[in-house]
């Protein structure tokens, strides 16, 4: 069963926990930081140490982590490489994830797959078994549905968004016409308190466009 350590930061990654409860199996630790941060941490190091994270956290198969500030992330990333973890997963995009080429060294150094993402719910497969298990039920939406005269009568959620958003649209779109249901699903996700960005042509709009995309591609398949 995979392990999952989540370093919460406020109301960040909290959803996740819910999500991780509820609608898997995966057995997940977590531990919180300072919801308020120095713009600028000059050493990290020295920062991280303060936090005292418990190692538990950081040596799961799979770290992770909403600390969402660019000086502290790679920290955490190479404790948690030296601590033995095999792939890390850090919401929020670049900006928020630090240096490029630090994560590559420190990924290169550890062996630690790095993955960086604007929306969780973008996550699809890829060759890291341990990242691969955990898109077996979270990431990129993939449904099916059942059909009865012309109406969405069930939606299965065979992988859905770490926010825990692709169940509540799920029950919403019961009883919608199949013509209708995809556009209903985009408009859903975007009503959903997800922590995504808005008023960008990313963000949660992004996520909006990958559960209709599911809706229409599961409509498809029936």
């Amino acid at each position: 069963m995979l392990a999952i350590g989540v370093i919460t930061r406020g109301k960040y990654g909290k959803r996740l926990q819910d999500t991780l409860s509820h609608y898997t199996d995966f057995s997940y630790l977590s531990i919180p930081i300072p919801q308020i941060l120095p713009d600028f941490i000059e050493d990290p190091g020295s920062f991280v140490d303060e936090l005292a994270l418990d190692e538990k956290v950081l040596s799961s198969d799979l770290v992770i982590t909403y600390s969402l500030h660019p000086d502290i992330t790679p920290e955490i990333v190479r404790r948690a490489g030296m601590l033995g973890a095999k792939a890390i997963i850090i919401p929020g995009g670049w900006s928020r994830a630090g240096d490029s080429r630090l994560l590559q060294n420190i990924s290169d150094q550890y062996g630690i797959r790095v993955l960086v993402e604007d929306i969780c719910c973008s996550i699809e497969g890829n060759t890291d078994d341990t990242v691969n298990e955990f898109t077996s039920v979270l990431g990129r939406p993939l449904l099916e549905v059942d059909i009865k005269d012309d109406t969405i009568d069930n939606v299965r959620v065979i992988r859905g968004a770490p926010c825990g958003s692709t169940w509540w649209m799920a029950e919403q779109l019961k009883g919608v016409s199949v013509m209708e249901a995809p556009a209903r699903a985009g408009l859903l996700i975007q009503q959903y308190p997800c922590r995504a960005v808005r008023g960008s042509s990313g963000g949660i709009h992004r996520s909006a466009q990958l559960h209709k995309q599911a809706v229409e591609d599961a409509i498809k398949n029936k």
